[in-house]
């Protein structure tokens, strides 16, 4: 197939470009060090990319089968694909990572000045949320409502997430709530993909 090069491009086709170059080496710099190598992603993942309406993304499996790695250049080709020559000018895509852990922690009660609450705001909003190994953080019922007010915005908004963890949507309610459990499972069906495999921590890096 023929690609246009640069001298063929419309003024709106090459300001997409250099938009959508400017985003992913901005992104790039985000991606963890051990992630950075080429990863090929599943073809459940890639169609959910391609097929993307407002829909989430369940990352499941074992631990140490790439569910983290899978995540990153999920985002990373979610944002290549905002630039699509069919898709809408919204300018750059505001992608925010957390691990799970870390969110948690950053939701506390005690955060000062209101961060917790400022936070929640700014990730309702966001056009991409990731959050990373989220069985692995231990809740409060605080950290509960806050990830309902989060979770709850997004699911009416149809603003996506991609969550990796080692268990499925329905195990998640004494981690998250049942409302959010719920909201999860509805965001995420038919989009919960289950990678296999060995733990590729026992040979080289996952």
């Amino acid at each position: 197939m023929h690609s246009a090069s640069p001298d063929e491009l419309s003024p709106r086709e090459s300001v997409l470009v250099e938009r959508r170059l400017a985003a992913l080496t901005q992104f790039d710099t985000r991606i963890p060090t051990i992630y950075r190598q080429a990863h090929e992603l599943p073809e459940e993942v890639a169609g959910w990319i391609a097929g993307w309406g407002g829909t989430s993304l369940f990352l499941t499996g074992p631990i140490g089968v790439g569910k983290t790695h899978t995540a990153w250049h999920t985002c990373r080709r979610w944002i290549e694909a905002q630039y699509g020559p069919g898709q809408p000018w919204q300018g750059t895509p505001i992608v925010k990572t957390y691990r799970s852990t870390a969110l948690f922690d950053a939701l506390r009660p005690d955060a000062p000045d209101g961060e917790g609450r400022a936070l929640v705001k700014t990730l309702q909003n966001v056009d991409l949320l990731f959050i990373d190994d989220l069985a692995a953080a231990r809740p409060s019922s605080w950290t509960q409502e806050r990830l309902f007010e989060l979770f709850d915005e997004r699911y009416i908004n149809r603003r996506p997430v991609i969550i990796t963890c080692d268990v499925l949507p329905s195990q998640l309610t004494e981690v998250v709530g049942p409302r959010v459990a719920s909201r999860l499972a509805e965001m995420c069906r038919g989009s919960v993909v289950l990678l296999q495999g060995a733990d590729r921590r026992k040979g080289a890096a996952a």
